[in-house]
């Protein structure tokens, strides 16, 4: 955490983000990106503390991301819907690009997951990837990026999945500032996120870089995850 320092006053409102999602991939060019979640403030004290960090995300006043790609674009909520806005650099200014946006719902989605992992996977999550190649209704795309990802999923409708495994048991996207804020968008665009149990915004977390797996997208096709998650071991 980092405090405020002592010579600027005090807000009520705490700030959550990830600086830069997906810097692994800074070195071959790919899209990375920024989230960020804002909750209010509930301690008493003067400062800020854990407490107020350690919300569910069904409390976020607003999250939103930016994505650094062929351009830059800032997509965030406040509750009221989603709203896209691509930077001009001509002026130095976000102009409105994408208003209300929302996940659409046609048969060119796509499911997104790192299959190379597939043989660490529960039973569940290799039965439901199997289904998306029968089903052959979505086509496979993975950036390996989560911010572009799920840009591409909100944008074009589909699913994105990191699914926990036997290395990573809880999974491994953090819930604070990873899946929380991406899920409050999904959610006002008309998609979903869960965690393959229930909905992400609802957990509550016990520490600050709590981890956990993630499924989010359009609607149906989360709620088909849950039903595949939940009828296995």
């Amino acid at each position: 955490m980092v405090p405020i320092p002592e010579r600027f006053p005090r807000g009520n409102y705490v700030l959550l983000y990830d600086p830069l999602d997906g810097s692994s991939n800074i070195d071959v060019n790919v899209s990375i990106g920024t989230i960020f979640s804002v909750h209010r403030k509930i301690s008493k004290g003067r400062d800020g503390c854990l407490e107020d960090c350690l919300q569910p995300g069904s409390r976020q006043v607003a999250a939103g991301y930016v994505v650094y790609g062929s351009s830059t674009m800032l997509v965030y909520t406040s509750g009221a819907g989603v709203h896209g806005f691509t930077l001009d650099p001509g002026i130095g200014e976000f102009l409105l690009s994408h208003p209300n946006i929302q996940i659409p719902q046609n048969p060119s989605r796509t499911y997104s997951v790192n299959e190379s992992y597939y043989e660490r996977w529960q039973l569940g999550q290799q039965r439901l990837t199997n289904q998306f190649k029968v089903d052959g209704e979505l086509s496979a795309r993975y950036i390996g990026s989560l911010v572009a990802d799920v840009h591409r999923t909100i944008l074009k409708g589909g699913i994105f999945m990191y699914p926990a495994d036997t290395r990573n048991s809880q999974g491994k996207l953090r819930l604070l500032y990873e899946a929380a804020p991406l899920a409050m968008i999904c959610g006002e665009a008309g998609g979903a996120a869960i965690d393959g149990r229930g909905d992400i915004l609802d957990l509550m977390p016990t520490e600050l870089h709590q981890r956990t797996p993630l499924y989010i997208g359009s609607r149906d096709l989360v709620d088909k995850a849950g039903e595949f998650l939940s009828d296995s071991s």
